[in-house]
This record gives C-alpha cells, structure tokens and sequence, in this order.
C-alpha cells in the first residue's frame, strides 16, 4: 500500500493540469465574446451565442461521455477528449477564414464536447487518488487549480484578442478586420499546442495513472431515477441558476467595464480585469474550504448566495468605478456554490448518487441559456446595468434552496467523486 502512494500523488498532479487546462480554455470565451461582437457586428443577445454553443454540449454530451469513460477507462478517456478539444481549437481558424460565425459555434461546442468528457473522467479520479479520507481536500485543490486557470486564460487572452485590428480604435477598415481575425487565429493555434503537449505527456503516462486508481465502480442508476427524487430536481435547479448567473456575469464583464458611464477603458485593458472576478473565486475555494469545517454548508451558502444577490441589485442601481469593483467582487462569492450545491444535493437525494450526480452534470446547461437572457434584457433596456437584475434573481433562489437544505434531512453520505466547475 506504501509503494502505491508516490504512484497516486504523481498521478494526482497529472489530473490536477487537466482542471487547471479546462479553466483556462472555458474561460477565455470571456474574451472571445467582445472580440467576435466587434468582428461580426453582434447584438448581446447574438453574442451570448457562443456562450450558448459551449455549454450546451453538457447537456448534449454528458450522457455519451459518460458512457465512452465506462468502456475506456479514464485514462484512454483523457486522451480522447484532448484530441476532441484540438479538433475544436483547429476549427476556429477555418471559422475565421470563411468569416463565418456559425463555424466559430461549432467549434466552441466541439472544444467543450471535449471538456464535458474530460471532467466525467477526470473528477472520480481526483477523488480517488489518495487515502479516502482526504478526498474532499483533493477535489477543493483541484477546484482551486481549475480557479488558477480562469484567471490566467482570461488576462493572457485580453493580450491577443483584444488588442491591435479593430481594437486600434477608428473606422473598421478590411485590413484591421483582417488583423484582429487572425489574432482568434494565434489564440486558438496555441491552445491547441498546448493540449497537443498535455495530450503527449499524459499518453505516455497513461499506465501509470491507470494502474495508480483503483477500480472505479460503474454507476448505477440512470437520470431518470433522479427525475423521481424532489432534492435531485431542486439541486439541479440550482446548479442550473448558478452557472447560468456566473457565465452571465463573466461573459458581460468586458462590455460592462468598457462604458463611459463604469470605467469607461480599452476593451483589452477591461479583458484584463475580467481575471479579477475568477481571481476572487480561486480565494474564495480556499478560505471557503476552511470556514466549511466551522460552518454548515447550508449556512454558509445562504450567505453567500444572499450577498450576492444583494451585490447584483446594487451593480444594477449604481454607475462608475464602486459598480466596477462591485461587479467584480462578485466572483468571490461565487466561489463555493457549486460544489456546496453538489454536496447539499447528494446528501439530500433519494436517488442513487451517479444518477443524482448525472443530472447535476447536465445542470449545467444552465450556463447556455441564463446568458442569452441576461442578453436579452440588456438589447431591451439598453443597459447591461440593469441586466444584473437576471443573476440577481437566480441569487434569490439559490438563497432559498440553500435555505431549505439546511432544514432538510440528510438520507445518504455524500459521494465525494462529484464534479467541479
């Protein structure tokens, strides 16, 4: 068994880059998004499209992935969905050569096609590599990992994207249409690289990772047993709401800090800062982890889901730098919500935990369509401002839910091979 646990603490590194790889990727359509709205002259509401195209593949993919990670094994899984998320990053630059918007979706629903089986492989195996009872401490390092690289893609990809082309300021000419096409062309072909590199690495260790993790049980169960179980749908509903208000949020930032009447900035120096808001949930992973140990999750959820519902409603009544800093500081708040909602459920659910687990997943579709209506309440009223009153609304449930765990009974342990977001 000693021998075992040099093999799982290096397998565990090499599970922890995959977190930190999807991060990064996932965020840096945070970016993506203004410059595509720039190059093909996009409403919000058109724009949030990508948003659109990317987490739709949860609820597309999820079941099939799951599937293809019990006939192959985690290991050859992983390999997989990083060939899957190259295919996708290679995609862009035939979208920027036919300027072709749609093509930009399929290959964001590609690239996350990959993610989505690369987090069905990746998350058991974060929680198993080690001694049992120090799952929960592995999967909140990997989590804070998956945090490091939102941060990191979004301030690396403000360099590329959003700077020089039609970002120079003055009328759009063919020539800086040109530029600022081929930038998406830079930013993708080094992803790609990247994954290529993590995709090598991981191929020749991929025995070692297997033999590393024990024997992972085939689920039981399919989603439609968690359609029965009340705490199943409610924990659904929630992660729904919550990554609907985190992308929604994320996803404007860049817009909502260039105006005249917030910081009134270039858009790659407001790129930027967008790393501030998933900067703040990487912080909040690790203080929430601690205060987890003192507090009930169900109490500490309430709070933080209130304060941010209430940080929403004040962004939306308030104009210049405190909505800037306001705006942003949300991301703290979001930090513990996702898995704490995991958790809460599992323990809640009368269904088995992978059916329970499933439906959660597929949850996250949430993040596809809360965007296109934070979009549309922006293009109706003019005002991104004002469209902080649609996350500030999924906080308010949320608050509930989180509420009305706390008051419920606990019927099962919870598994601790959950996902992370």
């Amino acid at each position: 068994m000693a021998s075992s646990a040099p093999r799982q603490g290096l397998a565990f590194v090499y599970v922890t880059t995959l977190f930190f790889i999807w991060g990064a990727v996932t965020s840096v359509n945070d970016i993506l998004l203004p410059a595509v709205k720039e190059i093909f002259t996009l409403t919000d509401t058109q724009g949030f499209l990508t948003q659109f195209a990317f987490f739709m593949a949860y609820f597309v993919v999820s079941l099939p992935a799951a599937a293809v990670d019990q006939k192959l094994g985690s290991a050859r899984s992983i390999i997989l969905a990083l060939a899957i998320m190259v295919l996708g990053c290679l995609l862009m630059p035939v979208a920027t050569h036919v300027r072709s918007y749609s093509i930009v979706l399929v290959a964001l629903f590609v690239i996350a096609s990959g993610i989505t089986l690369l987090q069905v492989a990746a998350n058991p195996l974060s929680a198993v590599l080690g001694p049992p009872e120090k799952s929960h401490f592995r999967l909140v390092l990997s989590q804070a990992f998956n945090s490091l690289g939102t941060v990191v893609g979004p301030y690396l990809a403000a360099h590329t994207l959003l700077q020089g082309g039609l970002f120079d300021g003055g009328a759009p000419t063919e020539a800086k249409i040109v530029e600022s096409l081929g930038r998406i062309d830079v930013a993708y072909y080094f992803i790609a690289a990247v994954i290529v590199l993590l995709a090598i690495f991981l191929f020749t260790a991929r025995d070692r990772i297997a033999s590393a993790a024990p024997n992972l049980e085939a689920g039981t169960g399919g989603i439609g047993q968690a359609l029965g179980a009340r705490w199943a749908l409610l924990g659904a509903g929630a992660i729904f709401l919550y990554v609907g208000a985190e992308v929604s949020i994320g996803s404007t930032m860049v817009n909502f800090l260039e105006q005249p009447n917030i910081l009134a900035i270039a858009a790659a120096d407001a790129g930027k800062l967008v790393s501030l808001y998933w900067l703040g949930a990487m912080i909040g992973r690790f203080v929430g982890s601690g205060l987890l140990t003192v507090v009930p999750a169900g109490r500490l959820l309430t709070l933080v889901a209130g304060v941010a519902a209430l940080l929403c409603l004040t962004v939306s009544q308030i104009q210049g730098h405190p909505a800037a800093v306001i705006a942003i500081s949300i991301g703290l708040f979001n930090s513990i919500m996702f898995p704490v909602i995991f958790t809460l459920t599992l323990e809640r659910s009368t269904a088995p935990a992978p059916a329970t687990s499933g439906l959660l997943c597929m949850a996250i579709v949430g993040g596809a369509l809360m965007p296109l209506v934070f979009a549309k309440v922006a293009d109706m009223t003019a005002s991104r401002s004002t469209a902080f009153l649609v996350p500030m609304a999924c906080y308010i449930l949320i608050t509930l839910f989180a509420i009305a765990a706390g008051r419920a009974r606990i019927v099962q342990e919870a598994d601790p091979a959950v996902g992370s977001h």
